[in-house]
């Protein structure tokens, strides 16, 4: 990927974070940490990845899908599709109130560019095995990618969901996990320890890729990886910093679920640029 490029998505990945901290502050609720560490994947995927989607035809059929498995983090996937024209970054502004269609997590039925609706750990990743399989027995050329976070794969739907894709050969299926080592209860690793990822996922018969969550030469490397994959499904291991972008929110459990005061939104703002 070129320099331009490369600067063109970090600038986008910024303004991401920007509808982020809007959105959490505006509900004065809402999950930043888990929607911070996957901005630059988002950008990623929304502005380079994804093939035929259209803002203005939102339910085109032969659009690659994205399902958000990790549904809290809904503020992220909004400022994503604001930013890629699907309705107006302003509206990020209304997250979570009585009368917004940006709910606490994603509705397909009511949000644009939302193609799953999302929020009990686990489900999505099933669900997007099930989009999968459905548009390999139509013939389709269409490719369903999932963010899965970290402490979402303790579930065991997701390692049920794992032995699905693995046995189906969805190899139009690319998973990416969130792994930024926390969850609300603390470190993955003292909850209830997931990893390894890429010996357990390779058991179970997908092929495994790493990135650099917050390196777009990185995350480009991992999706190619996964489209040349033919034969089975592809999961991308993303090592990424809880909080990315804000400092005081960076690898700290306490911003998983929790929005920023009126000053901590200024120091937010600040140094993300917007200040």
């Amino acid at each position: 990927m070129d320099t331009k490029r490369k600067e063109e998505l970090a600038e986008i990945a910024r303004k991401i974070r920007v509808g982020i901290i809007e959105a959490v502050h505006s509900a004065k609720s809402g999950h930043p940490g888990g929607s911070l560490s996957i901005a630059d994947v988002l950008a990623y995927l929304y502005f380079e990845e994804l093939k035929n989607i259209d803002p203005k035809n939102p339910d085109k059929p032969d659009r690659d899908r994205m399902v958000l498995s990790k549904g809290h983090c809904a503020p992220g996937l909004y400022s994503a599709l604001a930013q890629r024209g699907y309705f107006p970054v302003e509206d990020l502004k209304t997250f979570r109130q009585t009368s917004s269609y940006l709910q606490g997590h994603p509705d397909m039925k009511h949000t644009p560019g939302v193609d799953m609706t999302s929020g009990s750990l686990g489900q999505g990743a099933s669900v997007s095995c099930g989009m999968a399989l459905a548009n390999k027995m139509d013939g389709t050329d269409v490719r369903i990618y999932a963010i899965l976070g970290d402490g979402e794969t303790e579930e065991g739907e997701v390692w049920e969901a794992a032995m699905f894709a693995g046995h189906y050969k969805l190899s139009n299926l690319c998973w990416l996990i969130d792994f930024n080592g926390l969850q609300i209860d603390g470190p993955i690793a003292e909850v209830m320890n997931p990893t390894p990822y890429p010996e357990k996922f390779r058991a179970f018969g997908w092929n495994v890729a790493e990135c650099d969550a917050h390196d777009f030469d990185s995350i480009e490397a991992a999706y190619r990886a996964a489209r040349e994959c033919r034969d089975r499904p592809t999961v991308i291991i993303s090592h990424s910093i809880k909080g990315k972008g804000v400092s005081y929110m960076e690898n700290s459990v306490a911003w998983h679920g929790a929005a920023p005061n009126d000053e901590q939104y200024e120091i937010a703002m600040k140094e993300l640029g917007e200040r």
